[in-house]
């Protein structure tokens, strides 16, 4: 029987032990547990990587612990403004959002981007009425309302500074955003992100997340790789891509690449955050240079990992 294997991310950043209460830490966990078992469950039947990232992320979206979807943070107009995006490794197709609002499934939509129409990445209000022609799920605000992501918006709106994102109930730094990669039996890979970015956000600010090649890539010839961290430095480092690249030009393994992106060239310009690989083989990495990931996976026949701190 061929192997198959899914990892998911819930954010970065300063995540320790003494910041997450118990019970908060149990719900994370529990939380990632059931993102990663759907996954698993649709790549045990069979199912496609595509079809198991996506699923993965789009629960995740259903719950406000993470800054997607449902628990996305606030822009500075009170409003939720998210992102996504997915990338098939076997054909090299992808599907991307930028700026939608009020969508509950955003990840839905850049998969719907990849295979409905004729491009790859869509924005605003043109994302927006291509998700109504393709039925996708709309809600009201109050659906996106969180007290403690809103008390972080007025606090940030009050200091006028941008806030990448808190973890409850301190103040500390992490950086949020939900992914899934995963290999299908088929030996085909796939990636898809989620986000709703920076607290207090202006301007339209789009981060890496939808951006392919930056925060979400994937590629059967390497690897397939879901980034969370300083979305601006993952741009500017064409962070997914760049670990691709070393696989295929140098010869370098994912362990190799992905450590000499994310611990070696994002640290020398001050770019925070981390990442999960995964290639062919079912080889899985999940580096970060921050203090915590919420991160989970799971290889057929084998019970599933849940790690939060950097230990």
């Amino acid at each position: 029987m061929k192997r198959h294997a899914i990892a998911i991310h819930g954010g970065a950043g300063t995540i320790t032990r003494n910041i997450l209460t118990n019970d908060l830490e149990l719900a994370y966990r529990g939380a990632l547990q059931e993102a990663i078992e759907m996954g698993d469950r649709i790549l045990a039947k069979g199912g496609n990587a595509l079809e198991a990232v996506t699923a993965s992320v789009a629960l995740m979206e259903e719950n406000e612990l993470f800054n997607a979807g449902k628990g996305s943070v606030f822009n500075h107009e009170g409003k939720h403004e998210m992102d996504a995006a997915v990338m098939d490794g076997k054909t090299l197709m992808a599907g991307a959002v930028s700026g939608i609002r009020n969508l509950k499934h955003p990840v839905l939509l850049a998969k719907a981007i990849m295979e409905k129409s004729d491009h790859v990445l869509l924005a605003n209000s043109g994302a927006a009425d291509f998700a109504r022609e393709m039925n996708l799920e709309f809600a009201p605000d109050d659906y996106f309302f969180v007290q403690h992501r809103y008390e972080q918006f007025l606090a940030a709106r009050a200091e006028g500074h941008v806030v990448l994102d808190h973890t409850q109930p301190g103040d500390e730094k992490k950086f949020g955003t939900v992914g899934a990669v995963a290999l299908d039996v088929h030996g085909n890979i796939a990636a898809a992100t989620s986000t709703g970015g920076m607290t207090n956000k202006k301007w339209g600010r789009v981060g890496d997340s939808p951006i392919i090649g930056a925060g979400t890539y994937a590629n059967n010839n390497t690897c397939a790789i879901s980034c969370t961290g300083h979305g601006e430095y993952f741009i500017r480092s064409v962070v997914a891509y760049d670990i691709s690249c070393l696989m295929e030009y140098k010869g370098l393994s994912l362990k190799e690449a992905c450590d000499l992106v994310v611990m070696k060239k994002l640290v020398e310009i001050g770019g925070e955050g981390g990442l999960i690989a995964i290639d062919t083989m079912g080889n899985i990495e999940m580096p970060f240079n921050s203090e915590g990931m919420y991160r989970a996976v799971k290889h057929s026949e084998q019970d599933y990992f849940i790690g939060i701190y950097k230990d």
